[in-house]
């Protein structure tokens, strides 16, 4: 059985299908089966950035789980989203990161993620801006 890195610390089993390494259990099918695991103090938080980010993409988006984490795809995976004990994050890519750089000071950044305390109010014209620049970014793309 061949490991694989990664967020989600899935196996693949012979059948193709992923699995969660713990127990055998499979991780989240979609995003309402993912909300099961959210941590209760950040379940607002996580609420509020998934309606923020639905709110920034096109119609015909959609939700799917990659990496054992939700995701919009539009075009391919637009963004990450997940929340953790005390924050919830956004995982934009590096290039939307970098471009507001100045505009993330104030929070806990990496290449690829954006950390969202939950004991702070969410942002969430920031996080509409960030989704759209990603949006703008893959429909550049596209058309190339």
């Amino acid at each position: 059985m061949e490991t694989l890195v990664g967020w989600s610390a899935m196996k693949r089993v012979k059948t193709g299908k992923r699995r969660s390494a713990a127990k055998g259990k499979r991780g989240p099918m979609n995003v309402d089966d993912y909300l099961v695991g959210v941590p209760e103090a950040a379940r607002s938080g996580f609420d509020k950035l998934r309606a923020a980010i639905r709110s920034a993409v096109p119609a015909e988006a959609t939700e799917t789980i990659s990496y054992g984490i939700p995701a919009i795809k539009y075009n391919g995976i637009l963004v990450w989203f997940a929340a953790f004990s005390n924050h919830c994050s956004l995982f934009p890519k590096a290039a939307v990161i970098e471009a507001f750089k100045n505009e993330l000071k104030d929070f806990t950044t990496s290449k690829g993620t954006i950390q969202f305390p939950i004991d702070k109010p969410l942002p969430t014209g920031l996080i509409k801006k960030l989704v759209k620049a990603r949006v703008a970014q893959s429909e550049s793309k596209k058309r190339s």
